[in-house]
């Protein structure tokens, strides 16, 4: 039971810590798409093929939690927010506050404020931290608890701002953000490698390199592919588990004697299952199912940590059974070679119903493809996963598996937890409440560090003109920076009045005054905003703020 003191409820405020916390430790283990079916299918493959009765999960299901989001834009198109994104619910898991689809612990604001994320409150209190993740390392989930950006896909910023904090260990794919185009990566202006070197990181790339790195590391960053970590179904031997990258992670962090937090995802969940392709969910669901024994091991040998276990989201809107028939193929759910996503440009490539019907033989069950089943192979799914999408939609209908396509769903998810952690995230939750009950649960002040990244940086909209100039919403970001904004309809000018300083601009000559004098500015207006540069919002607060283009931030 948790102690008496700590028997409060929940709320956007975290205790002050007291002499002693319920726990020291905390691991967050995240399935990626990992919903109710999925975890069922986990399930029946172990006891109906190999004999175990159970997930390691099982043993710990304490409730469900859901995991809508804010309102927000997608593609130009305002959405409810009720199907999240991984940037949204992470957001929500890693900081305690709700935003919009594909945010990164930011507000759901034109000039948005980050949001402090339980692995930056862990760090402030002294504490070590690790993100491990079988997904690139700068992807959505990973990113919400060590960086702030107003879109996911900014990933070089993702990973300059890991460079820039403080996170002792880095395991996971995405080298592609971390090396510059010269060097096969994405980035267009230097690697970081070297930087992250510098700063005493540890660098490894494989399995063998892995094993070696000894628990006294300190900082460690594994980047163990160019995208995301290969499927099980098409890993190597020098490729790490997540297991045992969770393993490694835990012997670094132990070492501090004040504590650690860590996050571990088992990132590729989603990823097969939004490719619709259920053997490679299958393989990865145990994947992830390892990694929660390996950390539920060290928890108890410890016997000062609480884990708590949860998903983003479901993908993909898995059935198990289709077709009304009352059955599942369960036979053949372990009789595919390699992921879809590795045979996707063989098929792409194959031109004749004889190619792909020999695809299909040398690498699933299907001895006896039909030539309409391997035209559809061919002509695709219609969706963007084309001839990858038909082929897993063959193979799925032969084991009885259905999808709803390969997007996300809203349905809850599953949660679970060990230690005292568990009487505060048991029953029906709302997803916020992983980050609040775990930033409890250790002692951590989340209001605390939220406030000290909030000093120091705003993430407005903008937009680049012609010229090359960055603007910025004039109203939001004036009275983000404590200005008072008032509209005189008969001048048609619009008057700021800053802590420095107060500005008029005419909305017919976009001039920008000080006391009726030129100041040199001009503002621009677009579909009824007004944007202004930066330089008339450091006159208006005496400061000399500066723009961070990469990761496309106001730097107070």
């Amino acid at each position: 039971m948790i102690p008496a003191s700590y028997s409060m409820a929940l709320g956007n405020e975290t205790p002050a810590q007291t002499t002693k916390t319920p726990s020291q430790n905390l691991i967050v283990l995240i399935g990626d798409g990992m919903g109710p079916a999925q975890v069922s299918a986990g399930r029946n493959y172990l006891r109906y093929e190999k004999g175990i009765d159970h997930l390691t999960l099982d043993s710990y299901y304490v409730g469900q939690a859901t995991t809508y989001a804010d309102r927000g834009e997608d593609g130009g198109t305002i959405v409810s927010g009720v199907v999240t994104d991984s940037a949204s619910a992470g957001t929500a898991f890693a900081t305690g506050n709700k935003t919009y689809n594909a945010g990164i612990s930011v507000s759901n604001e034109d000039v948005s404020k980050p949001f402090a994320s339980i692995i930056e409150a862990a760090e402030k209190a002294g504490k070590s931290t690790g993100l491990v993740t079988t997904a690139r390392i700068t992807h959505a989930t990973p990113a919400v608890y060590a960086s702030h950006v107003r879109s996911r896909d900014n990933e070089n910023a993702i990973a300059s701002q890991y460079l820039e904090g403080g996170v002792d260990v880095l395991f996971g794919g995405g080298s592609q953000f971390f090396l510059s185009k010269d060097e096969k990566g994405k980035r267009a202006d230097k690697s970081i490698v070297a930087d992250f070197q510098n700063k005493g990181y540890s660098v490894v790339k494989s399995a063998s390199e892995l094993a070696s790195l000894p628990a006294t590391s300190g900082k460690a960053l594994g980047l163990f592919g160019s995208s995301h970590v290969d499927y099980v179904l098409d890993r190597t031997n020098d490729t790490p588990n997540l297991a045992t990258m969770t393993q490694k992670a835990l012997d670094i962090l132990s070492q501090n004697k004040q504590g650690f937090a860590i996050m571990i995802e088992g990132g590729r969940i989603d990823h097969a299952s939004h490719a619709n392709d259920f053997p490679s969910t299958i393989q990865e669901m145990l994947d992830f199912d390892a990694a929660v024994k390996t950390a539920i091991d060290f928890a108890k040998k410890d016997g000062n940590t609480s884990v708590v276990i949860t998903a983003d989201h479901e993908t993909g809107g898995l059935s198990l059974a289709r077709d009304n028939i009352y059955e599942m193929n369960m036979d053949l759910w372990d009789k595919q070679k390699h992921s879809s996503e590795f045979l996707a440009p063989k098929l792409k490539q194959a031109k004749t119903v004889e190619e792909v019907r020999a695809i299909v033989a040398e690498n699933t069950f299907i001895q006896d493809l039909s030539d309409e089943e391997a035209q559809f192979i061919m002509k695709g799914d219609g969706s963007s996963y084309a001839q990858e999408g038909a082929f897993n939609a063959v193979v799925s209908k032969r084991m009885l598996i259905g999808w709803s396509g390969h997007g996300h769903s809203g349905v809850d998810v599953g949660v679970w937890a060990y230690g005292p952690i568990a009487e505060l995230v048991k029953g029906q939750i709302d997803n916020t409440q992983i980050a609040l009950a775990g930033a409890q649960i250790i002692g951590v002040d989340l209001k605390a560090a939220t406030a000290d990244l909030q000093a120091k940086h705003v993430y407005p909209k903008f937009k680049i003109t012609r010229d090359n100039q960055v603007m910025y919403p004039a109203k939001a970001l004036a009275e983000a920076l404590d200005a008072t904004v008032t509209y005189d309809a008969a001048s048609r000018t619009v008057q700021f009045k800053g802590t420095a300083k107060t500005l008029n601009v005419q909305l017919d000559s976009l001039i920008v005054s000080e006391g009726g004098t030129d100041t040199g500015l001009k503002g621009n207006l677009d579909n009824n905003v007004l944007y202004l540069t930066l330089d008339a919002f450091n006159k208006l607060t005496g400061k000399t703020m500066t723009w961070d283009a990469l990761s496309e931030r106001i730097i107070k």
